[in-house]
């Protein structure tokens, strides 16, 4: 279990969280739940109903679109975003390339954590809006 000043050092690392104060990160902090899988885990899978996004803290996965591998994720990586804001199927599938601890946020933390701080509810609709510039202008 990481103390809160270690998730807060974290978190203020992650690009989607970077402008969010420390002390409203320190908030955020205390409703993650600290998550660790093995090598070839299936964290989530295309086509499921997700509700949680997560931030890998250590280790890497492969994501994977209709059994082709799209890219690799790291340290300081978010995915489910979109699910956490929405249930909708997994648009894709994440697995554990090796030993791999992350942070979950469930869908009903985010969306009270979001009505109390716009701050945090701005950055996820940026990381967003990011990751559709790149989805546009590498077609």
């Amino acid at each position: 279990m990481r103390l809160t000043i270690e998730k807060v050092l974290f978190l203020n690392s992650v690009e989607m969280l970077a402008d969010i104060p420390p002390e409203i990160l320190a908030e955020l902090a205390s409703i993650l739940t600290e998550v660790s899988v093995s090598a070839e885990d299936v964290v989530v899978k295309e086509g499921d109903i997700g509700t949680s996004m997560y931030i890998i803290i250590d280790g890497s996965a492969r994501v994977e679109v209709k059994g082709k591998t799209v890219a690799t994720l790291k340290s300081g990586q978010i995915f489910g975003e979109l699910a956490a804001l929405s249930p909708e199927p997994r648009t894709a599938t994440i697995t554990a390339l090796e030993d791999t601890q992350m942070f979950r946020l469930d869908q009903e933390a985010l969306h009270e954590f979001m009505r109390q701080y716009i701050e945090v509810a701005i950055g996820i609709i940026n990381s967003l809006c990011g990751l559709l510039q790149k989805q546009i202008t590498s077609k």
